[in-house]
């Protein structure tokens, strides 16, 4: 017999052990056994539900997994209810997954400053800051990486071709056409629009809540022209190497031009863009006036390059970006509406085992809830299936009232996003940028 077997065999006798559960857990993960560690971890949380050691092991767990979604739930309540620096760093892994680099970073450095020895080499250089004056930089972060200046950006940035268009994206119908308008219709009817003097290309700047389909959107986009895709994250762009991340991002442009027509989309480009009056730093400002220089194609043709952009704060993205030639196109992303949730339900349980789900019901109790809100509920109604499933050996299927169930123990996440956006409509919306949250809202500019 086997250790594990052991284990299991001495849990049998004591099934309320926790620390015989989480090692049995533990053991799983090691050899890659992610599911059935996800099972110890839920089981011993339902009889020790406060198990600090247990949540952990459950949120990196679900990290292995590519649950996300799932992780954040269990990580933010770690890192908001047991702030330890350790606790911190799991968050902040979760969120750099998730693509919310700046609060991964804010998580990651506060920790690391209150518990140096905890520092991780490969986060510190993921989530580094890059934007540092000279001067406050160590001396060998300035100077050039042994081998060359830097990798090659076709090494970088993976050219997608992608396999959805606008109808796989349910509702939206007002976003997409505004889409359609501004990038769509110039390609497919080029001569037209030269006729009048407009040029096929541009970009389009896409805000509102997270987790609402702003990716998709760009992807939907670059699917319905049939163009090239490339996804631009920030550590795509950023380098500790003085004056090498304007380069990087050069060489980003470059290649979208040499693959045009190509939809190019910088996400949470508030991180690359941000106000410049608000900078402390030149670092970041350099970057800013190369973005500028490369969207206004100064010294090259931009014609056939589409740059979409995606942000949750739009305030924070420097104004320059907003002139004609620019992101002159600003489209705001609301949570998704009746049709859009009853598709995002039915695409999340296509497959998993479901009995006679009513989508319009759940739909109907799940207003404000973004797309990455209804993921996470299915994961949490699959989480409960999963923990019967487990005792009698039988896969259960989610019912309506499971999943009702399930959305009601999550707070929209949308939420406190319009309690911050409206702030910015009701009172710095001087240009009426911001007109289309009063109107979601069913408010009047005062």
């Amino acid at each position: 017999m086997d250790d594990l077997s052991s284990l299991r065999e001495a849990l049998r006798h004591s099934p309320d052990n926790i620390p015989l559960r989480r090692l049995i857990a533990e053991r799983l993960m090691a050899d890659d056994e992610f599911e059935q560690a996800e099972g110890e971890y839920l089981s011993g949380l339902r009889i020790a539900p406060d198990d600090e050691s247990l949540q952990v092991g459950l949120a990196q767990c679900y990290l292995e997994q590519g649950k996300t979604s799932a992780a954040l739930v269990v990580a933010e309540r770690l890192a908001q209810e047991r702030p330890a620096p350790d606790n911190q760093i799991l968050y902040a892994r979760v969120l750099l997954r998730a693509g919310k680099i700046d609060e991964a970073r804010d998580y990651y450095f506060a920790a690391v400053d209150e518990a140096p020895v905890l520092e991780d080499d490969e986060l510190t250089a993921r989530l580094g800051n890059p934007l540092a004056e000279p001067d406050d930089q160590p001396d060998e972060m300035l100077r050039e990486p042994v081998g060359g200046f830097m990798e090659s950006v076709d090494e970088l940035i993976e050219m997608q071709r992608p396999d959805i268009d606008f109808s796989n994206v349910g509702g939206l119908e007002a976003v997409k056409e505004s889409i359609r308008m501004r990038i769509i219709h110039p390609l497919k009817n080029k001569e037209l629009f030269e006729a009048y003097g407009k040029k096929i290309g541009g970009g389009v700047l896409l805000y509102g809540p997270p987790g609402c389909g702003k990716t998709m959107l760009a992807r939907a986009t670059a699917g319905e022209i049939r163009a090239r895709f490339m996804s631009v994250g920030l550590h795509d762009v950023l380098n500790m190497y003085i004056g090498q991340s304007e380069a990087q991002l050069h060489e980003i442009f470059e290649q979208a031009r040499r693959q045009a027509p190509c939809v190019l989309f910088f996400d949470e480009v508030d991180a690359l863009a941000a106000s410049r009056t608000d900078m402390k730093k030149s670092g970041g400002r350099h970057i800013i006036n190369q973005f500028l220089s490369e969207m206004d194609g100064v010294d090259a043709d931009n014609d056939g390059l589409l740059i979409l952009a995606a942000t949750n704060a739009p305030w924070h993205v420097d104004s320059a970006f907003r002139r004609p030639g620019r992101f002159d196109r600003i489209i705001f992303v609301p949570p998704p509406d009746d049709e859009a949730r009853k598709a995002i339900w039915e695409l999340n349980l296509a497959d998993k085992p479901t009995e006679a789900p009513d989508y319009r019901k759940l739909a109907a109790k799940t207003k404000q809830f973004s797309g990455a809100d209804i993921r996470a509920a299915v994961d949490l109604a699959v989480e409960d299936a999963l923990t019967t499933a487990m005792k009698t050996g039988q896969p259960l299927p989610l019912t309506t009232k499971m999943l009702l169930r399930a959305a009601g123990t999550i707070r929209s996440s949308t939420t406190d996003w319009f309690a911050s956006a409206r702030n910015y409509a009701m009172y710095a919306n001087e240009s009426g940028l911001y007109d289309e949250i009063l109107e979601y809202l069913g408010k009047k500019k005062n």
